[in-house]
């Protein structure tokens, strides 16, 4: 007997998809799903930590659209660690790690991301596999299949970006 669950039982989504941050951002962020990297990342610029009640925190600034300045999303968050991350180039670099809720196909749930200067990146969000284990089957033949309630947004920013 095996512990695979049935196909019906997972969502299946795109290589990329928009997804949105609950009680953060009013808008979706397109997102590239790389089931080869572990841990998420999010653009942020502006990093800067402070103790708040005696924990660890951090603000930073979220460019939430590909390429653009605006809007500028000031973002205030615990951190939950700090870890050395092994960037796509191969070198690593430590990131803070801070937990967000994130918004897919009609589910949200709480993943941790770690904040990076993406701004040379495809993507401002890129969601890993830890963030996508168990719910999941990725369709690397399409894009925006989980996000059609986006449909109207992805449409007007696949063709500014």
């Amino acid at each position: 007997m095996t512990n695979v669950k049935p196909r019906n039982d997972k969502m299946v989504i795109g290589w990329r998809e928009w997804v949105t941050f609950p009680g953060l951002l009013e808008e979706a962020v397109k997102a590239k799903i790389d089931s080869g990297a572990r841990t998420s990342a999010v653009h942020a610029v502006d990093i800067q930590t402070f103790t708040e009640r005696g924990a660890p925190h951090v603000s930073f600034i979220l460019y939430p659209v590909q390429r653009r300045r605006e809007p500028a999303v000031k973002c205030i968050a615990e951190i939950r660690d700090e870890r050395e991350i092994m960037s796509s180039t191969g070198h690593r670099h430590p990131r803070y790690v801070i937990e967000i809720d994130v918004g897919l196909g009609g589910t949200t749930w709480p993943i941790e991301v770690t904040l990076a200067d993406r701004a040379l990146m495809g993507f401002r969000l890129l969601l890993g596999r830890q963030a996508l284990k168990g719910g999941f089957l990725i369709d690397p033949s399409r894009s925006f299949i989980a996000s059609r309630s986006f449909a109207e947004v992805s449409t007007k920013f696949t063709n500014e970006r």
